[in-house]
């Protein structure tokens, strides 16, 4: 299932929108995972956002922001959401 996850963010819109950094492209969207999981690790799939990679490069650290980690964080978690909705109306997890 992970790797199906990771597989259908290709394509996909992103899903984290951070204004003034989404580059909003398709063609860069990837499966972003949240930090702290710790070296080497990653959070579980389910816990994932398709983000551009201008938004992954943010969620990731690799982007300098004036933005507060509590926001980044606040957008990170709403494009969970927004991602997991997608994925029950896509029938590819099942609704509780």
């Amino acid at each position: 299932m992970s790797k199906r996850l990771r597989n259908m963010a290709r394509g996909r819109e992103c899903q984290i929108r951070i204004p003034g950094v989404c580059n909003g492209n398709p063609e860069t969207t990837v499966l972003c995972h949240p930090d702290g999981a710790g070296v080497g690790r990653k959070h579980h799939d389910m816990l994932g956002a398709w983000g551009c990679s201008s938004c992954h490069d943010l969620i990731d650290g690799r982007r300098e922001t004036n933005y507060k980690s509590e926001l980044v964080d606040l957008w990170f978690a709403d494009g969970v959401q927004r991602t997991q909705i997608i994925l029950i109306d896509e029938r590819v997890i099942g609704e509780l």
